[in-house]
């Protein structure tokens, strides 16, 4: 039997400030997408903003419905939109953020497990990875080197 440890480096800031330029201006978007997000039911409003190697800035939010399962996370929509409108164009970042209607929410939120799936998928696709920068209304900003670092030992089609 072996044992073995799996890490990966999360840079955190101490809020959007700290931030470059660049990941500055990303998180706004972010931020922005978040305001429309359609959020009726769980009062949860996620935007997120993919910035792609020809530096245009796509942006989603969470669209919810009565069929939960009906709905689209914020980070499915920017990063299907990106793939739809800029094929073959490669993702460099994607910067999300996430709020409550009920309360402030100072963490950063992480993507869902199929987020991080379509968003690995993407990766793999142009094997590269894609930054990932998450905070919450306010507060700290983690941000790490690829969705590989928080989905290891993912599913890709490899095993097809």
């Amino acid at each position: 039997m072996q044992k073995q440890n799996i890490t990966f480096e999360l840079t955190i800031f101490d809020s959007i400030e700290e931030l470059s330029k660049e990941d500055n201006a990303l998180m706004l978007d972010a931020i922005n997408a978040r305001k429309n997000a359609y959020a009726p039911y769980s009062n949860f409003q996620v935007g997120a903003a993919v910035l792609l190697e020809n530096g245009e800035v796509v942006i989603g939010n969470n669209q919810e419905n009565a069929s939960y399962p009906s709905g689209l996370c914020a980070e499915r929509v920017a990063i299907f939109y990106a793939g739809a409108k800029y094929p073959g164009v490669g993702v460099k970042a994607i910067a999300i953020t996430a709020t409550s209607i009920n309360y402030q929410l100072t963490d950063p939120a992480a993507p869902c497990g199929n987020c991080r799936q379509a968003i690995s998928e993407y990766e793999v696709k142009q094997k590269k990875p894609i930054a990932l920068m998450m905070m919450g209304e306010k507060g700290k900003v983690f941000k790490c080197n690829s969705m590989a670092d928080i989905l290891p030992l993912g599913f890709d089609s490899s095993f097809l």
